[in-house]
């Protein structure tokens, strides 16, 4: 379920939606929004075509598992196909919400969406463990309902509220009472509920534009630009994945301990790294413009996008180099406490060191990245996908290589020469593009020295912690840690008081906003 279910439905979600996600994020503040929303309904259709293809491709091409394992695995693959389809139905909706800043919405809806989940595969698996690819499909399905039906159900109440609104304020301009609108909050209509463009849930369906193109013509290329690129990148990112299903290099045991240790290592990818990608690149195709010269736009905003680039590469290298620094000596002991001995008696800790150098690289290309795709022109992302062309061959032929002679480990290793690769063509684009500027933004990539030499001496307490304590004093082991991450945070702190301080300066003023309101 977890590598070849999870496979199947990553690579429809992602080919359905990414393309258009980040080709309609660009300047939205000039899109014609019926246009937008006709073009996102496309990926409906798309999404079916590719849940038919590759539904087909897993049930017929690829070796199916034994009936040992399961025997409900044709469920469980339409079960996925089914879940993708009904999830792109609210695209549109999700997509506005990311242009209009409905942050709080996006996370409260994420977090309904796993609960339901796991709320109904939880039961169902310990009740009846024989049949949880059951189980997984009834779960996978029900979450996709909720998770659609969410965003409709929201944007109705926000948009009836709304409306009244906006006729309680047009009643008061006129110089009458307001009629009937005892639930109707009393204060001014927002900067933002002033620009949204939408009056009712039938403008979020496909609509014919009289006077016009159905749809956005420039959106529609970039979109097509992103879509080549974009199969790259799902090469790039689930490679190891595809490997393991087409190959079978390992064995389903063996697959599961390396997912169990790749959904640990990647809690930080996951939880943090990609809502600080999602914002970063929103902000940044809002900020810095496709087509024109950094010398040539507004210079303030290229100096506060310049010092954003700074500050985020900075703290995702801190982060990075904790992970890395307590991986070494704490991976036991997170295994140990998620799944005991038979965790670490393999080649659990070995994979899950090498995975914490791959976090590093995984965030700092995070950013990098999300930086050069909201800021590259149409020209620079078709160069772009011949380069990922050649980084995706490479990145298969180095993880069969590397697999063959270093078992799990070797994805991990091959994860981390695809990841710097990356890494090096977007610093390469970025120092491009503030060449013949002041701004400096990748010196941020370097930690300060009072941060780093902490780091060192940590390294090397908590490795004689885990080399003599671990075995019968793990409690220790784990305070020992807690206390050279305290001592770790106090030497970021005081390197990185600025932002700390506007950081702090920054909640203040919003937990104040939110008192008076």
């Amino acid at each position: 379920m977890n590598v070849r279910l999870l496979l199947l439905e990553s690579t429809i979600l992602f080919l359905s939606r990414e393309a258009f996600r980040r080709a309609c994020l660009s300047k939205t503040t000039e899109h014609n929004w019926a246009q937008v929303i006709n073009l996102l309904w496309m990926t409906v259709p798309l999404c079916q075509i590719f849940s038919f293809v590759f539904g087909y491709i897993w049930l017929h091409v690829l070796t199916p598992p034994s009936t040992d394992i399961t025997q409900h695995y044709t469920l469980g693959v339409w079960a996925v196909c089914l879940s993708c389809v009904i999830e792109m139905c609210c695209e549109p909706v999700y997509l506005v919400a990311q242009a209009f800043l409905f942050v709080r919405f996006k996370v409260v809806l994420d977090t309904i969406h796993i609960f339901v989940r796991t709320a109904t595969f939880t039961p169902l698996i310990i009740y009846r463990p024989h049949q949880a690819v059951v189980a997984f499909s009834i779960a996978q399905v029900l979450a996709a309902c909720v998770y659609t039906l969410g965003h409709y159900a929201y944007f109705h109440y926000y948009i009836t509220n709304l409306m009244k609104k906006r006729a309680a304020q047009k009643t008061r301009s006129n110089g009458k009472p307001p009629v009937n609108l005892r639930f109707v909050r009393r204060d001014s209509i927002t900067e933002l509920e002033e620009e949204f463009p939408f009056e009712s849930l039938k403008d979020f369906l496909p609509a014919v534009i009289e006077d016009q193109s159905s749809i956005n013509h420039h959106l529609a290329r970039l979109t097509w630009s992103f879509f080549k690129q974009g199969i790259m990148k799902q090469v790039l990112t689930e490679g190891e994945r595809y490997i393991m299903t087409l190959f079978s290099v390992l064995t389903f045991s063996e697959q599961g301990i390396y997912d169990i240790v790749n959904n640990l290592g990647s809690l930080a990818a996951r939880f943090l790294f990609r809502p600080i990608e999602e914002s970063a690149y929103f902000y940044f195709s809002q900020m810095v413009g496709r087509d024109t010269a950094i010398q040539e736009q507004n210079q303030k905003h290229m100096a506060e996008s310049a010092n954003v680039l700074y500050q985020l590469l900075r703290c995702i290298t801190c982060i990075g180099l904790v992970i890395v620094v307590f991986g070494q000596s704490y991976s036991h002991l997170l295994l140990y406490f998620y799944g005991g001995e038979s965790l670490i008696v393999g080649p659990g800790p070995t994979l899950m060191r090498t995975h914490c150098v791959a976090v590093l690289l995984l965030g700092i290309n995070g950013i990098t990245e999300c930086y050069a795709f909201a800021t590259m022109n149409t020209a620079q992302l078709d160069k772009y996908n011949y380069v990922m062309a050649i980084l995706s061959v490479s990145f298969l032929v180095v993880s069969w290589l590397l697999t063959k002679a270093l078992g799990g480990a070797g994805f991990i290793v091959a994860n981390c020469c695809n990841m710097a690769a990356r890494i090096g063509h977007s610093i390469q684009f970025i120092q491009i593009q503030y060449l013949d500027t002041e701004y400096k933004p990748l010196v941020g990539l370097i930690p300060g020295p009072y941060f780093l030499t902490t780091l060192a001496f940590v390294f090397i307490i908590t490795q004689i912690s885990q080399a003599i304590l671990f075995e019968w004093f793990k409690l220790l082991h784990l305070g020992i840690g807690a206390i050279c991450l305290l001592f770790v945070m106090v030497s970021w702190a005081y390197e990185e008081h600025e932002l700390v301080s506007l950081a702090i300066k920054k909640w203040k003023s919003k937990s104040q906003a939110l008192k008076q309101e």
